[in-house]
């Protein structure tokens, strides 16, 4: 199952709101991602331990949120979908835990608002490629400006190999990551792990099966 990507070209914009709202609708019940956070993100919970607060952006049904919630920090959930939303207070109402839902998107102008940036410990985008190249640097931008000095962004995504497996992830290639577009993206950050590597995962309705995948974890200077 592929992830609708951002179509933006000047000032046509497609509808995210509207596409994300039909994707988790559809899925009913169910978690279209699941419910268990994502593994990359799990596999790091000692890291969590240096930080108080993080922000999760396009957060989708709350399954990172709520688990970086119950790893004892202050959580934020940015996610452009009422939908999503939607489950993922019931989400982290059934877990017990409570994080700040927050409706936006993050590619609107004047995102972020001067009072969220540089506040948080930790910023989270977990498969976030639903943008072209040219609005890639804007993603990341914003969420440099949501880091305070000393925190970190944790990102993970698919590579272009991930198309030979089509497990989930954009149907456009060049939304996709490489270790050369994350290592510039982040020259003026401390890398403190970038992995290439192969899984196979089950993530809920979207992402089933072997996937060629990318982490990052930076530092802000």
């Amino acid at each position: 199952m592929s992830t609708p990507e951002v179509l933006l070209t000047g000032d046509v914009q497609m509808n995210q709101s509207i596409i994300w709202n039909k994707r988790y609708s559809d899925a009913g019940e169910q978690y279209l991602f699941g419910t268990e956070p994502n593994r990359f993100l799990a596999h790091r919970a000692a890291l969590f331990e240096k930080g108080r607060n993080a922000l999760s952006v396009a957060d989708g049904e709350g399954r990172n949120s709520v688990w970086l919630a119950e790893q004892g920090l202050e959580v934020t959930a940015i996610e452009i979908s009422a939908v999503a939303l939607e489950k993922a207070r019931r989400l982290a109402a059934g877990r017990k835990v409570r994080i700040d839902f927050v409706q936006a998107d993050m590619l609107a102008p004047g995102w972020p608002p001067a009072e969220l940036q540089n506040s948080y410990d930790w910023v989270l985008g977990i498969f976030i490629q639903f943008v072209a190249p040219v609005w890639r640097e804007r993603q990341f931008d914003v969420m440099k400006q949501l880091t305070r000095p000393g925190g970190r962004i944790l990102l993970h995504g698919y590579t272009p190999k991930q198309h030979e497996y089509r497990t989930g992830g954009p149907s456009a290639i060049e939304n996709l990551y490489t270790p050369e577009i994350l290592r510039e993206a982040f020259a003026d950050w401390e890398i403190e792990e970038l992995v290439e590597y192969e899984d196979d995962i089950a993530e809920g309705l979207g992402h089933k099966g072997r996937s060629a995948l990318i982490g990052l974890v930076a530092r802000k200077n």
